[in-house]
């Protein structure tokens, strides 16, 4: 199939960018269906983990110590106190332990 630069719209920034021929190629070559929806400065933001418009981190992050080891950690939810928080490997270690019946 012959690919022509196409012009589309950036729906983050709303500038226009060039899905360029090349990469019409490789995004068939891939499987993609879908064309771009944001420029590559907007989709390197995305990446990066900020979101270009509002400048904010995409994901919040909140300080605890891990119930079980007591080290300090982070965690992606506000914890309510409610119940233990745990750091990764220790998370994993009680789903581990779920899993095997413990």
């Amino acid at each position: 199939m012959q690919y022509k630069d196409r012009t589309l719209t950036c729906q983050e920034c709303g500038k226009p960018f060039t899905f360029s021929a090349d990469d019409q190629a490789y995004h068939a070559e891939k499987g993609f269906t879908n064309e771009p929806k944001r420029c590559p400065s907007c989709r390197q933001l995305r990446r990066n983990g900020t979101n270009g418009s509002y400048g904010q981190s995409a994901r919040e992050s909140f300080p605890v110590i891990c119930a079980q080891c007591g080290k300090d950690t982070t965690v992606p939810f506000k914890p309510r106190g409610d119940r233990p928080v745990y750091c990764s490997d220790c998370f994993r270690q009680q789903g581990a332990a779920v899993r095997m019946g413990r």
